[in-house]
């Protein structure tokens, strides 16, 4: 019985190979890698796939739908395979963590352009930024008991 990503490559017609096959896991398995990430990953169980393959397996998969492509503003490219929900993220200002966010109401409200000068609008990037609860807490320590209290 094929797997769902042998599925998924042949309902876009691409050839079901162990690279894409390993990709599309890693990607499940870790999204929001950059490509060094997703490379390191496929090579901890296939270690002769080379940098190009990857490379090439990444831009392979995201133009036939399978791999979302995002970049925050001043952050290196990354990589997820949730695809087709119009999700958004929210992204920390001081680690760079990436999470996905449900759209706040509805399936795609923000589809709706307040103007949309005539465009279909098909998607919309929303990038929500702030600091994950890790670096919150880094940033606030608690006190010491032994400088509580004291002047």
């Amino acid at each position: 019985m094929p797997s769902d990503f042998e599925a998924q490559l042949r309902a876009v017609s691409l050839r079901v190979t162990r690279p894409r096959l390993a990709v599309l896991a890693a990607l499940r398995d870790h999204p929001h890698v950059d490509t060094d990430a997703v490379i390191a990953l496929v090579r901890a169980g296939q270690p002769t796939v080379s940098h190009q393959t990857v490379y090439d397996v990444l831009r392979a998969l995201t133009d036939a739908g399978l791999v979302r492509r995002i970049q925050p503003a001043g952050a290196t490219a990354r990589y997820e395979s949730r695809v087709g929900d119009n999700h958004h993220h929210v992204v920390c200002r001081s680690c760079g963590a990436i999470a996905d966010v449900d759209c706040a109401v509805g399936r795609a409200p923000c589809l709706t352009a307040s103007d949309d000068h005539g465009f279909a609008v098909d998607e919309a990037e929303v990038v929500y930024w702030g600091t994950c609860p890790d670096c919150a807490t880094d940033r606030n320590p608690r006190r010491s008991a032994s400088s509580e209290g004291s002047t």
